[in-house]
């Protein structure tokens, strides 16, 4: 969803960031979020008191063992396009996903998240939907099935066929269980057509590893 994001000019020089380990934001995506940190829940209550814009970026480190880990050189901008309290204090959203950005250095903050300084430049077209019309259905497919079936995952078969090409990739990259450094690979592949060969790639590289339980709807 671009939602009212077409230019250069209609993103931020800034952002805060949400740095987590293994979760991936595609332009157009969707990725809900249980937020419960602290720090997060400031940084969500910023984001809604503002553009509603945050940005999603894995750290390069170990989470656990470094209070303020490296990050990776591009992550993506989301708007928090649903929003629920919990009882308990927690903050459920989901973030939508706009455009790409590139790192180009992290402010001073008083604030308890972080903050850096963007260039959208690199990945303008991500606000355009791609040219679908050479989308290679048949060989995601194939490659999805031996990747399931190896691995004893289920998918709705029913979802997965009809499903629009860009809404079908952003899927996949996003929930299967790919390694860190493979979900940052999808995210700086440079374009759609390089995204479709990296995921098909993925799959065929993973459909021989061990056997896991997940379920991709």
């Amino acid at each position: 969803m671009s939602g009212n994001y077409h230019a250069l000019d209609d993103l931020p020089n800034t952002l805060d960031v949400f740095p987590l380990t293994g979760v991936l934001l595609l332009p157009r995506g969707h990725v809900p979020l249980n937020v419960f940190e602290p720090r997060y829940l400031a940084l969500v209550d910023a984001a809604l008191a503002g553009t509603r814009l945050i940005g999603l970026i894995q750290p390069t480190q170990n989470e656990d063992k470094i209070l303020k880990p490296a990050l990776s050189a591009i992550g993506c901008a989301g708007r928090i396009t649903s929003y629920r309290e919990s009882e308990d204090g927690r903050y459920l959203i989901t973030l939508s996903g706009i455009c790409r950005f590139r790192v180009v250095e992290e402010l001073d903050t008083f604030e308890p998240y972080r903050r850096v300084t963007v260039d959208f430049v690199p990945f303008l077209d991500d606000l355009v939907v791609a040219d679908e019309s050479d989308f290679p259905r048949d060989r995601l497919l194939a490659a999805l099935k031996d990747y399931l079936s190896r691995r004893d995952l289920k998918a709705d078969w029913k979802s997965v066929i009809g499903a629009p090409p860009e809404t079908l990739v952003n899927a996949l990259a996003m929930l299967c269980p790919f390694e860190p450094a493979e979900k940052q690979a999808l995210l700086e592949a440079p374009g759609w057509a390089e995204r479709v060969d990296t995921l098909v790639a993925l799959l065929e590289m993973a459909s021989a590893g061990p056997p896991g339980q997940v379920s991709i709807n």
